[in-house]
């Protein structure tokens, strides 16, 4: 066991304010897993590992309660599966410096929240959905799944701003295309540690915090589909994704001074 009692519970905790809000807009919340890890653990491999295994457990329930209620249909969900999947094994098999990269990260983050927030704020609300052609699928799918692959989580907090903006569908079908694109990816990301030898998972640890977003992730999803609108939905996932851009921008970024 790596941490003491007081300190598992605590994390606990942490980890079940994330994964309620972050399953609320179909992610699983892998991000802000790694910001709190990264305050109690330094063993970066165990850090990436159990995020990962946090997030596979968040949107596994969550695909399913979307699955259950219509909104998940695997013929338009594919093409962004397709090339995500191999790209996030290629993107976790690498071994990268952390900080270049994360200062990268945020900023990308950070203008894909701020686009987002333009969109909800009522000058582009009435505008209907779109359809674009596959290859754009394929094209979004694969590098983002890379990105979701290189800093261990499943991509879906890229995603969802990118076909918000776009006006891809409906931000419920979008909430839960990006659920479903986080579990594949987590799941490909995992057997990318697992052949690089990285994956380490300290299992009271893993289990304690696999119960607890178990339980956050199913409160959160119900959420969604219950209580939150279309705008509600996007307006959570942009905070929610600036958020996590200035914590990368602001944490990693020091480090390079």
């Amino acid at each position: 066991m790596l941490l003491s009692i007081e300190g598992l519970i605590l994390l606990c905790l942490g980890f079940f304010v994330v994964s309620t809000l972050y399953s609320s807009v179909g992610f699983g919340g892998g991000s802000s897993y790694l910001a709190l890890l990264t305050l109690v653990l330094v063993n970066f491999f165990a850090i990436r590992s159990i995020a990962l295994v946090c997030n596979l457990v968040v949107v596994s329930g969550s695909t399913f309660l979307y699955l259950k209620h219509g909104h998940t249909r695997l013929k338009d969900f594919l093409p962004f599966v397709i090339t995500s999947i191999p790209m996030a094994f290629i993107g976790a098999s690498f071994r990268l410096k952390e900080e270049v990269f994360f200062i990268i990260l945020g900023a990308a983050l950070i203008i894909s929240s701020v686009s987002l927030l333009y969109q909800t704020s009522g000058i582009r609300w009435n505008e209907p959905t779109k359809v674009y052609p596959k290859y754009l699928s394929y094209i979004i799918g694969g590098t983002i799944g890379l990105l979701s692959g290189l800093v261990g989580i499943g991509g879906g907090i890229f995603l969802a701003p990118i076909l918000n903006h776009i006006n891809w569908n409906k931000s419920v079908k979008i909430a839960a295309l990006a659920s479903f694109f986080i579990l594949v990816n987590s799941i490909s990301g995992l057997v990318g540690l697992l052949v690089a030898g990285t994956i380490q998972l300290p299992w009271v640890e893993t289990v304690a915090l696999g119960v607890t977003v178990l339980i956050g992730g199913q409160l959160g999803v119900r959420l969604s589909l219950k209580r939150l609108s279309a705008n509600g939905i996007k307006r959570i996932t942009a905070i929610l994704v600036l958020i996590v851009g200035l914590r990368v921008l602001l944490v990693n970024g020091l480090r390079l001074f």
